[in-house]
């Protein structure tokens, strides 16, 4: 059941309504048929609900929902070649007065085909419906209007929509004791030298998924002991559909080696071992279904890492749902088995789910005998009780909405097949019916490739789940599905994107989503047995399949050929395609996304994909579009990013009036934009986009009337030879653009600096400035990009909080001659981030970059300068020595500013007014600060890194301060008042006695890279002064490098319990092998 029947017969019957305009049937031939199909429709949808909820369980009904999915989607096929013709003809009709569907209903060979299809369409439906009677549905029309408290796209009720609020899976005592117990196993002395294996297996011994197997292997990999003792850390997510090649070659980039393309096991395998040979390494096989991930690939490379002489006390830990994987791979026994969640613990879980303030707290405390009956029933498995969390966030704080929860039938569904979940179930049901096929459709993405939200809601309109005209605000309405199903904890966030880009989804929720899809969607990669079979003897509407590794895995293109059914199909990896192939049998194809496949050999035949709306190829070897790509005209999303081979794009372009997404990043289409692009009227986004000229014509001009642009890049502004032309973008008139970068080509080197033969003369400078002082932004936008700049001043407007009042991001980038920052954006009352990135004219920040500009002072709208700013980057001003900023009572600065940046500049000292107006700055990183001598009385400060710091003395007067990094700061001296101190980090390969101010500080752990010889002189006992330094620390990891080998020896101490392990004698042989002192 890829496809929901309840949306998609709503969808259908928007097709059918604009079809069933008097005029239209009576130019049909038909008129009745027209009016038929739409009642037809209306009487079937009032059981599709509950249809749609049988077939999950009941066999008997499976057929029939089979037959009237493939009926419905022979009419959308219908109805859509209708529309087609209409547009193809629309331009012979402009000049009617007639409507252009009308005019191309005029044929009369095309209206009769059009009428006998679907007089055909009804009676299939006529007979379907007849057949319904059998399976006596339910009309649940009235469970519909009852749902009101269904989801729908928008942020869930009561709960604040200005952020994201934090709601964490780790509860209890439990987990926290099992982290501390397997993190003391992990660093404990071994017996021998031999790789240890550590196995987390779900209670029972073949446990259940969502059990938290996962969670608490990910809280022991990020721990802060795991983290000193061990030089590389590496998770590898292994699950069922694992690859050999993939596996080995994702093993090797984590460890920082490069596979270089091999496809020999062979030759990877000392890659592996060379990337990791001397270190102490912690490798996490997560979701391990079988033994041979580890004998089959990684059990010789590691071994031989781990070797005598290698890295010694090397440990794996795997998770997995069977005892027996752990008993294969020779795991310490006993093996920590993951129990289900007692109900204090289950209960604390759902809270942080549902909990956003204290009042929340209390509303839900009132509910707790309600919440615990529910608990009950998520059998006590942590990812079941955070779905129920999601789906409790979308309903009232009312003992009703609980108890509904509570007593849905859905926990009682009679023949759910085993391996469904019934919380997950209850979610899912809840949600309606155009997000439950956006959830379907997130399940087919392929797990370990980055799908931003921009590209997955592209599919999703692509396919029709988001319903409305082309005018209406798709996207939109897409991304608050997108959020929707994030704050039901169908799908979680994946925390190295900002913003929520990229999401994961748990193997439990996608194993469910994936059985209801049923045998309308295949999900796989080339290396799975029967997936030959499986492609030359079904028929799909939905495919994903990866081509992973050995040549022996590439795909054939001529395989896929045989799937003519299919409406979405996504190919990631390899393809072979071979003289002939094409793309002529996808006739009912909606959505094409190929990434990392040679296929220019297919572009050709690209115009055959009539129906299709999403055109994704990224980093491929295509030059081109197809000249012909015009007769595309339902195309609403191209991607070409990554494709360098392209220069420029065809003229045919400017015909796709549906167009909303166009991305040319990483292409080299400088000056082939053709004119006419502006009748791409519908453009919502659009990436990558050149400026040139071309005589007196320049490409800008075709923005002008691009009026619905919500994301806009420009690249190569400096080919614009007068302001003039930047004034025709009227990029100030773009009333819903919130996202906006302007680039020009970057004229500095890889240290920052202006390469001569590219400085711009005073024309050049006189010139740019003038460009960008037309390219005004309108006050809507949030994010804005400024790249390459060479203008000896910023735009004017940048002065203007007026013009920017709703800018939330920030960020400049190679201003080649910039001499100073803007005053005026401290009067932004929205910015949250400022990042300078490489300013090498800019020598001084004064007073008037936290003042408004002279014009604006009378016109001041904030009571604080940077009022919201939470972080600051200045990275790479090379030449930048001042930074005046005073103490004053009378003037607020950056009161909620959280992280500061400085990187590569040559200031001498933090302004005073740092500390005295920034209270809530935490976060401090000082990188390259060359002549700072010292840092003291920063109060708020909770992390400091200095790196690189070469004149640096002294850090005083810290009190808040519990992690310090130091990193080659040989003039350090001292370190006083930072009595909340816990972890120090030191690093300095020439440092031949430790600091003496070690001795007045008293961290709880200490990391410490320091010369062969000092550390040698700790080992050994040589230097009872340098031992009496740490002596009072309770943990210190100390390490020396050897030739790459950064860690290759070691020394380890742990005050209470005492214990010291070390892999050196004495000073004069420093053979392998470990010591104990």
């Amino acid at each position: 059941m890829a496809v929901v029947l309840d949306a998609f017969a709503s969808y259908l019957q928007s097709m059918v309504a604009e079809m069933a305009r008097e005029e239209m049937r009576m130019l049909l031939g038909v008129s009745g048929e027209i009016t038929r199909l739409g009642v037809r429709l209306g009487d079937l949808k009032k059981f599709l609900a509950d249809a749609d909820r049988r077939n999950i369980s009941d066999r008997s009904v499976q057929g029939w929902v089979s037959e009237l999915r493939d009926a419905m989607y022979d009419a959308v096929d219908i109805l859509d070649l209708c529309h087609l013709r209409a547009m193809e003809r629309g331009k012979a009709a402009a000049g009617s007065c007639c409507n252009p569907l009308l005019f191309c209903l005029r044929d009369p060979l095309f209206a009769h085909d059009v009428g006998g299809s679907i007089r055909a369409l009804n009676r299939r439906l006529d007979h379907i419906k007849t057949r319904s009677a059998h399976f006596s549905f339910v009309n649940l029309v009235s469970y519909t209007k009852a749902s009101s408290s269904k989801s729908r796209p928008g942020p869930a009720p009561n709960r604040e929509t200005t952020g994201e609020p934090v709601r964490s899976g780790v509860v209890g005592d439990k987990i926290r004791e099992d982290t501390r117990e397997l993190v003391e196993m992990l660093i404990e002395k071994p017996a021998s030298s031999e790789i240890t294996v550590v196995a987390i297996v779900g209670g029972g011994g073949i446990g259940k998924g969502g059990i938290g197997k996962t969670t608490l292997a990910r809280e022991i990999y990020n721990h802060d002991t795991v983290r000193d003792k061990f030089d590389k850390r590496i998770w590898l997510s292994v699950n069922q559909d694992w690859d050999k090649l993939e596996l080995l070659r994702n093993a090797i980039t984590l460890a920082g080696g490069d596979h270089r393309g091999e496809k020999a096991m062979a030759v990877l395998w000392p890659i592996l071992t060379a990337a990791l040979d001397g270190k102490r390494f912690l490798l996490v096989m997560d979701d391990v279904w079988s033994q041979r991930a580890w004998e089959d690939v990684l059990e010789t490379p590691l071994s031989n890492a781990a070797a005598p002489g290698g890295g010694s006390y090397s440990r794996i830990i795997i998770t997995t749902r069977d005892e027996r994987v752990a008993r294969a791979m020779k795991a310490l026994q006993p093996y920590h088995h993951v129990h289900k969640l007692g109900p204090h613990d289950a209960w604390s879980l759902l809270k942080n789910q549902v909990v956003s303030n204290e009042k929340d707290e209390a509303d839900i405390d009132m509910l707790q005998d309600v919440g615990m009956e529910i608990i009950a029933k998520c059998d006590g498995l942590p990812l079941a009780v955070k779905v129920m969390g999601g789906l409790l966030c979308q309903k009232e704080r009312s003992r009703k909405d609980w108890e509904n929860v509570l007593n849905d039938s859905a926990w009682s569904i009679v023949g759910m097949p085993e391996e469904l979940n019934y919380a997950v179930y209850l979610s899912y049901e809840d949600l309606s019916p155009c997000l439950k096929q956006c959830f379907l459709h997130y399940s087919l993405l392929p797990k370990n490739i980055v799908f931003g939200y921009d590209i997955i809601v592209g599919m999703w309109v692509s396919e029709g789940f988001v319903h409305g005209s082309p005018s209406d605000e798709l996207e939109e309405s897409g991304r608050q599905y997108y959020k929707e199903l994030i704050a039901r904890n169908l799908i979680e966030p994946d925390k190295e994107f900002i913003d929520q880009y990229h999401c994961t989804m748990h193997d439990v929720v996608r194993s469910f989503a994936q059985r209801l899809l049923g045998d309308e969607a295949l999900v796989a990669h080339t290396g799975e047995v029967g997936i030959i079979s499986q492609l030359n003897s079904e028929k799909f509407r939905r495919l994903c399949i990866e081509s992973r590794g050995s040549e022996s895995g590439e795909l054939q293109w001529s395989m896929l050929q045989e799937q003519t059914s299919l409406r979405t199909l996504i190919a990631i990896g390899q393809l072979k395609v071979n003289p002939g192939d094409s793309f002529i049998s996808f006739s009912s194809l909606r959505t094409l996304h190929i990434q990392s496949a040679n296929v220019s050999a297919l572009v050709d035949t690209l115009y055959q994909l009539k129906h299709l709306r999403y055109l994704s190829i990224r980093y491929s070897d295509i030059s081109r579009l197809p000249e012909n790509i015009g007769k595309m005209m339902f195309l609403q999303l191209i991607s070409l990013r990554g494709c360098e081979n392209v220069k420029e794009l065809p003229d045919s372009i400017v015909k796709l009036g549906q167009l909303r997404y166009l991305s040319l990043t990483g292409t080299s289409v400088d000056a082939g934009i053709p004119r006419g692009f502006c009748g791409l009227s519908n453009l919502r986004k659009l990436y990558g986009f050149p400026a040139h000229m071309r005589g007196d014509w320049c490409s800008l001009e075709e923005l002008g009337p691009l009026s619905q642009l919500r994301d806009l890049a420009i690249k190569n502004l400096e080919n614009v030879s007068s302001a003039s032309f930047a004034t025709m973008a009227m990029l100030g008139y773009k009333k819903h653009l919130t996202y906006l970068t302007l680039g020009c080509r970057s004229r500095l080197d890889d240290d920052g600096l202006v390469i001569e033969e590219r400085r711009a003369s005073e024309e050049e400078k006189r010139r740019i400035e003038e460009v960008f002082d037309e390219l005004c932004p309108p006050s809507c936008v949030e994010t804005l990009d400024i790249g390459g700049y060479f203008g000896q001043r910023l735009p004017r407007w940048m002065t203007s909080s007026a013009a920017l009042r709703f800018l939330r991001f920030l960020t400049m980038d190679d201003l080649a001659m910039c001499a100073q920052l803007p005053d005026g954006l401290c009067q932004l009352p929205c910015l949250q981030l400022l990042q300078v990135d490489r300013a090498p004219a800019i020598k001084k920040v004064g007073h008037d970059f936290l003042q408004p500009c002279r014009r604006l002072r009378a016109a001041q709208t904030t009571d604080a300068a940077f009022p919201r700013l939470q972080r600051l980057e200045l990275i790479g001003m090379a030449e930048w020595e001042e930074w005046e900023w005073e103490e004053r009572a009378d003037v607020q600065a950056m009161p909620v500013l959280e992280l500061l940046l400085l990187n590569r500049c040559k200031l001498r000292c933090l302004p005073p007014g740092l500390a005295f107006h920034a209270r809530a700055l935490k976060k401090l990183h000082l990188y390259e600060v060359q002549h700072l001598s010292s840092l003291e009385s920063l109060p708020s400060i909770v992390e400091l890194d200095v790196f690189h710091n070469p004149n640096l003395e002294r850090i005083t007067d810290l009190c808040r301060l519990q992690k310090l990094t130091i990193v080659k700061c040989p003039k350090m001296q001292l370190l006083h008042g930072v009595p909340a101190i816990q972890r120090l980090c030191l690093e300095d390969y020439s440092m031949e006695t430790l600091p003496d101010y070690l001795e007045s500080v008293s961290p709880r752990h200490l990391l410490l890279d320091c010369s062969l010889a000092l550390l040698a002189s700790i080992a050994t006992g040589e230097s009872c002064s340098e031992l009496g330094k740490l002596s009072h620390i309770q943990h210190v990891n100390a390490h020396a490098r050897e030739g790459n080998n950064p860690r290759k020896w070691y020394a380890l101490y742990t005050r209470e319990p005492n214990r010291f392990e070390t892999n050196i004698v004495n000073c004069s042989s420093i053979p392998t092998g470990n010591h104990s002192i």
